[in-house]
């Protein structure tokens, strides 16, 4: 292994590469959560409750990935849950 200059320790170069991984992973993953959150509100505002069902079991999914994989905070993801699943009721209640 060729000789590093001063103080650029290999591993730590290592570290820097795989943070720049995880980070461009994680920016996907909450681009998709905010997106299919985006269109359980369509559909809500729409007024197609079992479209909004269909794609907020999606969301559950997603929200529920990120948050055992420690991209988002269990707490967020529950919140997020809690709200889309009350604009759907809303809207059934509404009917």
């Amino acid at each position: 292994m060729v000789k590093l200059k001063s103080g650029r320790h290999t591993q730590a170069l290592k570290s820097q590469r795989q943070d720049k991984k995880r980070h461009l992973r994680n920016v996907a993953v909450k681009a998709k959560i905010r997106t299919i959150a985006k269109k359980v509100e369509k559909a809500v505002v729409q007024g197609k409750p079992e479209e909004a069902k269909k794609i907020f079991l999606q969301a559950m999914k997603e929200l529920d990935k990120a948050a055992s994989k420690r991209i988002i905070p269990k707490a967020r993801a529950s919140r997020k849950k809690s709200r889309l699943a009350k604009r759907i009721n809303s809207l059934k209640a509404k009917k």
